[in-house]
């Protein structure tokens, strides 16, 4: 799943993609690197951001999704907004991918009604308070809980299992020790039948361990996603398409002889 974030103050690289050309040519950049999901975005939800008026958010995403429905590869909008999913929806949008779990009023709803794909993430409080002293008495079982929660909701109305994803959601209400933690043990949260998401990219856990800015990520936010492919995750959420498809090309070659290897020895 590439990044495609049309704001002008996400954490990463806010501002490269705001103005709808920019994103279009990154776009293509991550259909070329063998990108499966084009995740588009039009609101920054950094610790500490502002939320965004709706109408700047479709301001922002939907001539992006217009110009890409025909790519050849799965759109998903990234928002907590029922509006927005339903106007992305009706433009032919593949998933929804809200950090608040469709927990917004009418979420559900609009999910409901349509075939579309959908990302539960987990975040304790809310963009601006997120940060403030994140505390769990366990954070992978209360992490686990919660997710399981809302999936068995969505089912019970309705729902299909097989649509639903979940996302532990690194850095949205954790400290460095609850991020890796969770890294540690995702093997846990892949035992319940969803393809799990591993959204690591960039992010302060990596900086906090490597001292390394933003920009000089790449390497930790590599490293960060072939630990969570080990551990089971399905889903990989990067701004760094094609590195981020080389090294899973290394896993992949390796795992797939170790496959073969098990099998003759057991034949």
């Amino acid at each position: 799943m590439g990044i495609l974030n049309a704001t002008p103050d996400s954490f990463s690289d806010g501002g490269q993609f705001y103005q709808r050309d920019a994103g279009l040519k990154q776009a293509e950049k991550m259909i070329t690197a063998g990108v499966d999901i084009i995740d588009i975005g039009g609101e920054s939800t950094r610790p500490g951001a502002e939320p965004v008026a709706l109408q700047e958010e479709l301001d922002r995403v939907l001539p992006v999704i217009e110009a890409l429905k025909d790519c050849g590869v799965a759109l998903s909008i990234d928002t907590y907004k029922p509006e927005t999913m339903r106007s992305a929806l009706d433009l032919g949008v593949d998933c929804v991918n809200d950090i608040w779990a469709l927990r917004q009023e009418g979420a559900v709803e609009v999910v409901k009604q349509s075939n579309c794909g959908v990302v539960l993430m987990h975040m304790q409080r809310d963009p601006q308070t997120m940060q403030f002293n994140p505390n769990y008495t366990n954070v992978v079982q209360d992490v686990q809980a919660f997710l399981l929660e809302r999936c068995a909701l969505l089912e019970e109305l309705g729902v299909a299992s097989d649509r639903i994803a979940i996302d532990p959601g690194f850095g949205f209400g954790k400290s460095l020790e609850h991020n890796y933690q969770l890294l540690a043990q995702f093997q846990l949260l892949t035992q319940h039948g969803y393809p799990v998401l591993a959204g690591i990219s960039r992010k302060s856990m990596l900086g906090k361990v490597t001292n390394q800015e933003v920009g000089d990520r790449l390497i930790p936010s590599i490293a960060a996603a072939i630990l969570a492919v080990e551990r089971g995750a399905q889903i990989v959420r990067t701004h760094d398409v094609r590195e981020t498809v080389d090294a899973l090309k290394i896993w992949q070659a390796m795992r797939e002889q170790e496959i073969t290897s098990f099998i003759m020895k057991h034949e």
